[in-house]
């Protein structure tokens, strides 16, 4: 691409160049914070889009990142089942002090520390997906099969 990227943009574009992925990040003038949003600035269908979710363990105060499709809402009592302790919500500063990255734009890459990451078997039916990248405005594409390679997260029933 031409056009210069934003820091947090360009991270995560170093991110994949590291890993060996020829993924392209894109900013667009439009937002794509929301899932709804993020489809129709790519045109394409909202379970395409990538939800990078943190939430905070209660008893531990650890990131877990949830990566979810866009049309899916996700079961926390089955995620809590899986990492054995309960969830509570992460706010913007616990995302931003854990991730690098702000609310709207965690890719499900590059962030400043390792995360246990839990990865939405539904996103593995689809032929292209879209993931934030590092703002509410940078997006990129990839298959199912990157995402999972890239984050070597567990594939799981997230709802």
């Amino acid at each position: 691409m031409n056009q210069k990227l934003s820091a947090s943009a360009q991270r995560v574009q170093d991110a994949l160049r590291q890993r060996g992925y020829a993924a392209e990040v894109i900013e667009l003038p439009q937002s794509t914070r929301t899932a709804i949003e993020a489809a129709q600035a790519v045109g394409c269908d909202v379970a395409q889009i990538v939800k990078s979710l943190i939430f905070k363990t209660k008893r531990t105060e650890r990131p877990v990142l949830v990566i979810a499709s866009g049309a899916n809402r996700v079961n926390e009592k089955a995620l809590e089942t899986l990492i054995g302790e309960p969830l509570g919500k992460a706010d913007a500063e616990f995302v931003r002090q854990q991730t690098g990255f702000v609310i709207g734009g965690v890719p499900p890459i590059g962030h400043i520390q390792p995360i246990q990451t839990f990865i939405d078997e539904d996103l593995l039916r689809l032929n292209e997906i879209w993931a934030a990248a590092g703002t509410p405005h940078a997006v990129f594409k990839m298959s199912p099969q990157m995402l999972v390679e890239m984050c070597g997260g567990q594939v799981v029933k997230i709802t």
